[in-house]
């Protein structure tokens, strides 16, 4: 079969396709064959150093998500054609990832979906409408009457952060450091915009009860500084590259009224894959993505994804 691996650093112009054997099945394990799948960032850092660390299986193909067929369920109690999504548990790390033809995957981490939606389409859900997912209704517990801030909201995430909202009824006010943004912001749903300089919680106007913080620590204690109380912040992205607060003193740190929650996308659920497609499906909302390649075009995806200028996911369209 056709697949990325990887034995090293490298730069992204060095990805190619190489042919390695198709996976053998296990039990616990289901062979799925894989027509698309999504790109994230978490894949250039390995590419660019993670992989150097003990703990990342080598050589590697990479890749974290994946939507395409069952092949061989195995003892799965999934069937062989079932349209299924994969993600997290360790792909593309602890065993090979999505970029390929056939991965032979946990059975814990294959969920089954319900859709007409092409590949593409259904490439640009796992990952990322799960973050966003998770974020606005197992940590913010959002509803209609909510009114939600998403900080950092040009990002993958955002932008499916500002549908889910929508289609739920909640109005959603979007940040980005650039005005000319702002045109895309409210063409996915979003009812206001502000340019994010840092420091919102000093000219916000109208507070919202709930905060999706994609930036992360560098501006976290901002974001709570923002909220009406009782208010929610949940911290799941970390876009301004800062990974911690140093000293945190969460009673100091945290206003009185305030509650601080965080996501953490290792533990997908069928449920929540099962949530994100009913809502899309039933606001009649498709998901976002930006580029679509070929696996053969490795190299130009990994170099857009890198530089950042995709304005969107990007797919891998594998066939």
């Amino acid at each position: 079969m056709k697949a990325v691996v990887l034995t090293g650093r490298c730069e992204a112009s060095e990805m190619k396709v190489s042919e390695i054997p198709v996976p053998k099945v296990r039990p616990g394990w289901v062979l799925v064959k894989i027509h698309a799948a999504g790109l994230n960032h978490s894949e250039a850092l390995l590419r660019l150093f993670e992989i150097e660390n003990d703990y990342i299986q080598k050589p590697i193909v990479p890749g974290i998500e994946c939507v395409g067929e069952v092949e061989d369920p195995s003892d799965s109690g999934l069937a062989k054609g079932d349209k299924v999504v994969a993600l997290m548990g360790g792909m593309g790390r602890s065993f090979n990832g999505s970029y390929a033809e056939y991965a032979l995957l946990p059975a814990g981490n294959v969920f089954k979906v319900e859709t007409d939606m092409d590949w593409v389409s259904l490439a640009a859900i796992p990952e990322t409408y799960f973050t966003a997912y998770g974020s606005l209704f197992e940590c913010l517990l959002l509803e209609a009457r909510d009114t939600l801030l998403v900080r950092g909201a040009t990002s993958t995430v955002g932008l499916a952060a500002i549908q889910l909202a929508k289609a739920v009824g909640a109005k959603v006010i979007a940040t980005s450091r650039r005005e000319s943004s702002f045109e895309k912001l409210r063409s996915v749903g979003a009812d206001s915009c502000l340019v994010d300089d840092g420091n919102l919680a000093a000219k916000i106007g109208e507070r919202p009860n709930k905060v999706l913080e994609l930036i992360g620590p560098a501006t976290l204690s901002d974001s709570m500084a923002c909220v009406s109380r009782p208010g929610y912040v949940c911290n799941t992205g970390i876009l301004g590259n800062q990974f911690t607060i140093e000293h945190f003193d969460p009673i100091k740190m945290i206003p009185n009224g305030v509650f601080l929650t965080g996501f953490f996308s290792n533990y997908p659920t069928q449920e929540a894959l099962d949530g994100i497609v009913r809502i899309l499906e039933a606001s009649g909302q498709k998901p976002l993505y930006s580029k679509v390649f070929p696996l053969e075009q490795i190299a130009q995806a990994h170099t857009l994804l890198e530089k950042g200028g995709a304005g969107g996911k990007i797919i891998l369209d594998i066939g």
